[in-house]
């Protein structure tokens, strides 16, 4: 099997490029190889590459600057999804797409289930949802996988940035109103490769399987109450920081004026992924440790 990978240089796409491997020959294309940014190049690109499978890790991800910049979010999450969908269909080949919690507004008081109607509250969250309907107008056999607080090693994101200040801090102010469950991008690449192991050998959940699912670990917590984990867990891993867990000081999101308003319940239920899947997903804690140890290792 030939599979297409984009978005290869970014967190969650270094991780597929990985995980897919044992499933056929993966052709891993970085934005200079393959430029969402620029839809009508992307037909070639599939015709050249003849894949039976595209999985897209690429996207805009940068949430502030889409309030800016809503055009250039939506052509690379919205548009250039569209034509990946369509070219997929084209070949026959399935699509594996990830989206984001952020299509949702996050008023309501009990997690999201694939059900609940988006309703996105930002310029990044309407772009990823322009997707969404993309890939399901063309009518192609899909994956859309949404996931929630992404993270890794490699790459800039929230548990990386909290090392580096607490390192350079005595205390951290960090927003405690905010809940969802951190999903590591090696954990999103582990469980799309089961899936399409499953898909691609044809057994009785693969009719079933497409579709959109919720992709995150168990559990929830806030930005504080990551960042107090992330901190406590760092010092038990050698970890030289300055800011103790106990200095972490939880504050209310409208202390932060950022230009993107962010959903304040971002809780997906995976329930839908397990039942498929036949497994019991793992807390997000078990990730994070996970994270710092090869962080450590690293060193």
């Amino acid at each position: 099997m030939r599979i297409m990978l984009t978005g290869a240089n970014g967190q969650v796409g270094w991780e597929l490029a990985r995980s897919l491997m044992p499933l056929g020959e993966v052709v891993a294309l970085n934005r200079t190889q393959c430029d969402l940014s620029r839809p009508e190049t992307i037909p070639g690109i599939v015709q050249e590459i003849k894949p039976d499978l595209i999985v897209n890790a690429a996207a805009y991800t940068a949430v502030d600057k889409a309030e800016e910049e809503e055009v250039l979010a939506t052509t690379i999450n919205g548009t250039a999804v569209g034509v990946l969908a369509e070219q997929a269909k084209r070949r026959n080949a399935l699509l594996v797409h990830y989206s984001t919690d952020y299509v949702f507004d996050g008023t309501k008081s009990t997690p999201y289930t694939e059900e609940d109607e988006p309703n996105p509250i930002n310029a990044y969250g309407r772009s990823k949802l322009a997707g969404e309907q993309a890939v399901r107008e063309v009518g192609g056999e899909h994956l859309i996988f949404r996931t929630s607080w992404v993270y890794a090693v490699r790459g800039s994101n929230f548990i990386k940035t909290i090392l580096r200040l607490a390192s350079e801090r005595d205390e951290l102010k960090v927003i405690a109103d905010q809940l969802g469950a951190p999903t590591s991008a090696e954990f999103i690449a582990d469980i799309t490769a089961l899936c399409l192991y499953r898909q691609v050998h044809g057994n009785v959940f693969a009719e079933e399987m497409v579709g959109t699912y919720h992709l995150a670990p168990t559990g929830e917590t806030s930005w504080h109450g990551l960042a107090e984990y992330v901190i406590a867990e760092a010092q038990h891993y050698g970890f030289k920081l300055r800011t103790a867990s106990e200095n972490v000081c939880p504050v209310s999101s409208t202390e932060y004026q950022l230009p993107a308003q962010r959903p304040v319940n971002s809780q997906l239920v995976t329930q839908k992924l397990a039942d498929v899947l036949g497994v019991r997903l793992p807390v997000w804690q078990d990730s994070v440790d996970r994270m710092l140890s090869e962080m450590l290792a690293g060193k």
